[in-house]
């Protein structure tokens, strides 16, 4: 099969673009490949595209025309993230069967109430039409899948172990009854690539039922995901010195249309707070431009809750750091951005209010015959509402909570108070320091221990 690399942009657009029925230009590439079933020749068909809220995948298809044999899978086509992530949905309508759903071969998915798992990796490199991994469905599809998966051997189990096969048909039967959702039920993707995804179709609004959890994988999960730990330096606080004074530069890939590009990093200090790493990707292919903000300290004894009251359009020109722990929150527009969401960044309040209205407004969901009207209104009123508040003709609170207190709104009276400004310092609670990864941090005796090692 050829490479992903040698597929060419279409007319110098980019590579992934998003699905659109409107879009006549993107057509899935044509590759011909051995059949694993016959072992005759039949046709893979990719599509790099991009899903709404979440990123770039390759769907592939694989149709056999001589043994009818059929197989559809999709990979993420970006690197694995920094992250873990969990989604939890509690499942209490029909509706919710429908929700789409992405799950990498490195996820584990759970259904607590049957004590059901579909562990990662146990159908990797199989065969079988109805493998579950790294695949693009729904909550429904992914129960469907499960039955068909255990209903294939049954007549081998009944004929070896009539009792076996008698308690996985009661099983079976338990896994239909939940497409009725006669009665609620959870169900947990956790996924240590980051790379899974279940659909919030109340978007861009919080939904209530959906819980995404970002979290630090373990060694063991990083070893399963085939990542190895860097060796630390012999000499850190020198290192951290030098890295004061010159900007970094290394070799990546353009988010926007995959081609080679370099990333800038550097420590700043940013005054009447902390030091900060902010990265800058500039794409000189297609002209994309975007910067990250990472935090060059610790996570603070206290969660940091700023809430900014915006009654001027010069409120537009304050600086923000928003770390990746930080949500968002705008109430006048019933709106909140979870933690992960946008990354971390560096910028202007005008700025981040852009970056979250084209979050919205340019979502592919909102485009072609596949969108609802009632979402197409939904949306573009969300929009107009941003536009309304960055010109000073609406006034509303904006908000960052960062558990890790790592964020930051600027003061424009400093060193005095702001009287638009509050910044509350408050106890996380336990979900939040399970969240950071602080539970089960153990620090005690770590001085006196680095001290007899000296």
């Amino acid at each position: 099969m050829s490479a992903i690399g040698e597929l060419e942009p279409v007319r110098g657009g980019p590579l992934f673009r998003p699905l659109s029925a409107e879009d006549e230009e993107q057509q899935p590439d044509e590759i011909e490949s051995l059949c694993l079933s016959c072992y005759r020749n039949g046709v893979t068909r990719l599509l790099l595209t991009k899903i709404p809220f979440f990123r770039e995948i390759i769907v592939s298809s694989f149709t056999c025309g001589s043994c009818a044999w059929s197989n559809t899978e999709i990979q993420p086509a970006g690197r694995i993230q920094e992250q873990g992530v969990r989604y939890t949905l509690a499942v209490t309508a029909r509706q919710d069967m429908n929700r789409e759903v992405v799950k990498t071969d490195c996820a584990t998915a759970r259904i607590p109430e049957l004590d059901f798992e579909i562990p990662a990796f146990s159908q990797k490199g199989g065969r079988s039409a109805f493998s579950l991994y790294q695949a693009l469905t729904t909550i429904e599809g992914i129960i469907d899948r499960a039955v068909a998966g255990l209903e294939q051997d049954q007549p081998v189990r009944r004929a070896a172990d009539k009792g076996v096969a008698g308690k996985i048909d009661e099983f079976i039967g338990k896994l239909k009854q939940l497409k009725e959702v006669d009665s609620s039920f959870t169900f947990i993707i956790d996924d240590p690539s980051g790379n899974s995804f279940v659909e919030n179709p109340r978007a861009p609004q919080k939904d209530d039922a959906l819980v995404v959890t970002h979290y630090r994988r373990t060694a063991q999960q990083d070893a399963m995901l085939g990542l190895e730990t860097e060796e630390t330096d012999e000499n850190p606080a020198d290192s951290v010195e030098d890295l004061r004074n010159e900007v970094l530069q290394f070799n990546t890939n353009c988010p926007e249309c995959n081609a080679p590009a370099n990333t800038n990093m550097k420590l700043v200090q940013i005054p009447h707070f902390k030091e900060v790493v902010i990265m800058a990707t500039n794409c000189e292919a297609c002209g994309h431009r975007t910067n990250e903000v990472k935090s060059g300290g610790a996570i603070e004894p206290l969660g940091t809750r700023i809430t900014l009251h915006v009654t001027d359009p010069s409120d537009m020109t304050r600086d923000i750091l928003k770390s990746e722990t930080c949500s968002v929150e705008i109430p006048e527009l019933e709106f909140e951005l979870g933690m992960g969401a946008l990354g971390g960044k560096f910028t202007t309040l005008e700025g981040l209010l852009k970056d979250i209205r084209d979050l919205i407004v340019k979502n592919p969901f909102t485009l072609g015959d596949s969108s609802t009207p009632s979402r197409v209104e939904k949306l573009q009123e969300f929009g107009r509402k941003v536009h309304q508040i960055m010109e000073g003709h609406m006034e509303a609170h904006f908000i960052l909570d960062d558990p890790a207190g790592n964020s930051y709104l600027q003061n424009v009276y400093a060193p005095e108070e702001d009287p638009e400004l509050k910044v509350e310092h408050y106890e996380r609670t336990f979900a939040q320091n399970e969240e950071l990864g602080l539970n089960d941090m153990r620090t005690e005796g770590y001085e006196t221990g680095l001290t007899s090692e000296q």
